[in-house]
């Protein structure tokens, strides 16, 4: 696989150099070719010429197009037209060109129709793809590829123009026509025809972690509960004007998706402090702001590119994000791609956006630098190893990135240390009000919601259940105070069990000793005695290792509007009597 860049200045000396090359290419390598041709300029006026050439010396040959932010080959940037040509060198490899438009053809039939050329073309092996910037994200066409052969490598990128903020973008391709709604595929594969895939960012998390906890698609409206700009402006001092876009490029959202690390650029900032991000980001995400550090993306490149060196590849596709670009303004625009200089011949531009799929899935990047390697047969021996002419040695940890590691860690921390806190306030907040032998709220609790009940009376009818277990100083004298415990354990048991299968809203509490209260709102008499009943024979069915079974009689009344709660509890009391005066075990009612 071969690689010749072809210059563009005008179509008639364009036309003289497409028959040159012809001249110098055997005829079964023109059979084997394809044309890739990335343009900054975006008038169709400008770009057809460069395929209606092709068409004419090289009847039949596919050729792709996108418009770029800037276009890459040999990692270098190239004119503002700049045309490539591909030779394949063998017989097996295939290729074929597919051309979706998105204004004619739904997400789902656009994918649908990828999904089965796939599937009916056993060959392939990679996808390529170039879209342009859509209105909305492309999750639902990410997700609509899921079921593709999982061996098949996905890549690609979104076309743009040189301003990053615009939405101006444009395809074309010998398979369709010119067009700013349209996505480019081509099929790549054959025996001898091998691929690999990266994904590279070198952005670091910082500081604490956030819940998304308000979004609508790529609207962010709320994290941690408080408007979305708010995190930037408080952390970041970033206003809400015309420049948000472009101070908080070395700030994008970092979150972990489909397994995966994605970062999201946030777009615009509006009135209602929601963000407009890139892309989706879901409901109930964690998300974290993190910081392009000049170092550390340096060393994250130099790491990962030995991954493509040892691939061994013949030819380097290369997509990376228009804001990595403006990133290094204080450097040359393609410092970054230094690694792969000498690794293969490349081809390529920046992007609005970067494919890549990972762990079965196709995730849409931004401020990422995606490089797909392709080899026709196998690893060439004796290449060159990496060369650090010219390279910084990056030996030393820089001082960012130490901060950014610092707050990192001082956040998780602290993140740690709240959770404790709050842990603890709740386990002391329910040890006030809860009883420590049988876990039901204690005497001050349940009397406290007595009181509060009795406010509402009038709106919210409410009844009260007094329970007391029968004979009890028996258990304790015959059996011990370890056995009488078994036995309040399981009334507040049976009580708390029957305070999660009831409709009624229940409040269960020990009142001393062996008596228990339950206070049951939106319950009168006839309801709340019904629920007594059975908690009266759930008890008395109980059986127990060393004693017989155990019995509790029960008073019920209900509430009335000129209660106070020394009535109301004293008429409950008084039921209760009554069921003990008449036998035990059994429910009476006031």
């Amino acid at each position: 696989m071969r690689q010749i860049q072809i210059a563009y200045n005008d179509t008639e000396s364009f036309l003289e150099q497409l028959q040159d090359f012809k001249r110098t290419c055997v005829e079964k390598e023109a059979s084997k070719m394809m044309f890739q041709i990335y343009s900054e300029i975006l008038e169709e006026r400008a770009v057809a010429p460069v395929g209606e050439a092709i068409e004419q010396v090289f009847p039949g040959t596919p050729y792709i197009g996108c418009s770029t932010s800037g276009n890459l080959v040999d990692c270098q940037l190239s004119p503002r037209m700049s045309v490539v040509a591909t030779i394949f060198d063998y017989a097996s490899t295939q290729f074929q060109v597919f051309q979706y438009d998105s204004e004619k053809l739904s997400v789902d039939e656009i994918t649908e129709s990828i999904a089965n050329e796939a599937k009916a073309n056993p060959w392939v092996k990679a996808i390529e793809m170039y879209f342009t910037i859509p209105e909305g994200s492309y999750t639902r066409f990410c997700d609509g590829l899921k079921e593709i052969r999982g061996d098949i490598q996905i890549f690609g990128g979104v076309a743009c123009s040189d301003d990053i903020t615009s939405d101006a973008s444009c395809v074309w391709s010998s398979a369709g026509e010119f067009s700013a709604s349209s996505i480019l595929v081509v099929f790549y594969g054959g025996e001898e025809f091998f691929v690999d895939a990266i994904k590279i960012t070198g952005w670091k998390p910082l500081g604490r972690k956030f819940c998304v906890t308000k979004s609508d698609g790529s609207i962010l409206q709320e994290l941690d509960g408080i408007p979305a700009y708010d995190v930037y402006r408080k952390y970041l001092n970033i206003n809400n004007d015309e420049n948000f876009f472009y101070n908080t490029l070395e700030f994008p959202l970092f979150y972990e998706h489909n397994d995966t690390t994605i970062l999201r650029v946030p777009v615009a900032s509006n009135e209602d402090r929601s963000i407009t991000m890139s892309s989706d980001i879901e409901l109930g995400s964690t998300v974290q702001i993190s910081y392009g550090d000049p170092r550390t993306i340096v060393e994250s490149i130099a790491e990962d590119s030995e991954r493509i060196r040892g691939f061994s590849p013949d030819l380097l596709h290369i997509f990376s994000c228009a804001a990595r670009r403006t990133f290094w303004t204080s450097n040359e625009p393609t410092y970054e791609l230094e690694p792969f200089r000498d690794i293969a011949s490349s081809v390529g531009f920046f992007s609005h956006g970067e494919f890549i799929r990972t762990n079965g899935c196709l995730n849409q990047h931004n401020v990422t630098l995606v490089v797909a390697a392709m080899r026709e047969g196998q690893k060439a021996k004796g290449r060159a190893p990496a060369s650090s002419t010219g390279r910084t040695q990056l030996s030393k940890v820089p001082l960012v990135s130490r901060l950014a590691t610092f707050i990192s860690a001082t956040s998780l921390e602290l993140a740690e240390k709240n959770e404790e806190l709050k842990l603890a306030n709740e386990n002391l907040q329910k040890a006030v009000i809860t009883d420590g032998l049988t876990g039901l709220y204690n005497r001050a609790e349940i009397q406290r919601r007595i009181s509060e009940s009795l406010r509402n009376v009038l709106n919210k009818k409410f009844s009260l259940v007094m329970l007391d277990i029968d004979n009890f100083k028996q258990v304790n004298d015959t059996y011990g105070h370890q056995e009488g415990d078994r036995v309040i354990i399981t009334l507040a048991d049976i009580l708390r069990n029957e305070q999660m299968q009831s409709s009624t809203q229940f409040s269960a509490g020990r009142w001393g000793g062996e008596e228990f209260m339950l206070l049951l709102s939106e319950a009168d008499r006839s309801a709340a005695s019904l629920i007594a009943e059975l908690i009266r024979r759930c008890f008395a069915s109980t059986t127990y290792p060393v004693m017989r079974s155990q019995t509790v009689s029960i008073g019920v009344t209900q509430a009335m509007e000129e209660d106070t709660i020394d009535t109301l509890c004293t008429r409950v009391d008084t039921a209760l009597y009554e069921a003990k005066k008449d036998g035990k075990n059994r429910v009476a009612v006031n």
